[in-house]
């Protein structure tokens, strides 16, 4: 299955280039009052919901992906766990490029550990990502992103992928600097998730996908989930072994190089196989 949201949060099931208006399957949720439980409700209750919103799209409307404006899928994760460094080559390239580390030593990713960015980062492929700092570098970054569909705490690599409910094109937009990277990550709109989940079932080897973006038709970036230093279980496992994941925490597993600047007008186009492609346009405000 393929779910999104969209236009004004309603639920759909994608269907080539088709949205499947699927909304009235969210009567299922439970009503919940404060203090909110842990993890995205939407993706607690998942498997209760699926069979329904299968049964709503057999006779549900659908209108074209094109004219929907796409939100993020995800909607109130918890965490969005990212991994730094996570490709040899964009390794070497940052530690080649004073633009990227500003005179610093770029350690490994067994060094740094994964970090967190802030859920208010959040955007969907039709919100669009606001680049308003004119004296500072601003990076793309695509990802092949997860979203986690059940509890874990100290998850083995054997049983990582058990815990994984989808897969999603990740942006980790970053403003070049000397601060903390959960800083310069974590800016309004720099979290960009879509265009829709792809469930687990659908990808037989999420461990070897093609992934790229290009920026105004140019290609930028170009690799497959195959050259990750730390693989999908690994980074669970690593993550898990210091936090709880809740079901609707995310996970970005890492940029490949190429990462280079963007500007207001820009127009990315980013592709992971298996999930599909979005466009997402940088606009000044």
């Amino acid at each position: 299955m393929r779910f999104c949201r969209f236009d004004d949060n309603r639920l759909g099931v994608v269907e080539g280039d088709q949205i499947r208006d699927v909304t009235a399957a969210l009567d299922v949720l439970p009503e919940i009052r404060w203090p909110l439980p842990h993890g995205d409700q939407f993706m607690l209750h998942f498997e209760s919901l699926r069979p329904e919103m299968e049964r709503i799209a057999a006779d549900a409307p659908s209108k074209p992906v094109k004219d929907v404006k796409l939100l993020s899928p995800i909607a109130n994760p918890g965490k969005i766990v990212a991994a730094p460094v996570n490709y040899q080559l964009h390794l070497d390239e940052s530690r080649a490029d004073a633009g990227i580390n500003f005179g610093s030593h770029v350690k490994t990713i067994a060094d740094y550990g994964v970090f967190l960015k802030a859920p208010s980062s959040l955007v969907g492929a039709g919100e669009g990502v606001v680049a308003d700092w004119p004296d500072r570098r601003i990076d793309h970054e695509v990802e092949l992103a997860l979203v986690i569909g059940r509890e874990g705490f100290r998850i083995s690599e054997d049983e990582a992928y058990d815990h994984v409910a989808g897969y999603m094109i990740g942006l980790d937009m970053t403003i070049r600097g000397t601060e903390d990277r959960s800083y310069r990550k974590s800016l309004d709109t720099f979290t960009v998730l879509g265009p829709w989940v792809v469930t687990a079932d659908e990808l037989a080897d999420p461990g070897h996908l093609d992934l790229r973006l290009m920026i105004n038709g140019e290609p930028r970036q170009k690799s497959n989930s195959s050259l990750l230093i730390f693989d999908i279980p690994k980074l669970i496992a690593y993550a898990s072994r210091a936090y709880t994941l809740h079901p609707g925490d995310v996970i970005l597993t890492g940029t490949p190089e190429g990462v280079a600047p963007v500007e207001p007008g820009d127009r990315i186009d980013a592709y992971v196989e298996g999930v599909g492609e979005m466009t997402v346009m940088v606009r000044g405000s």
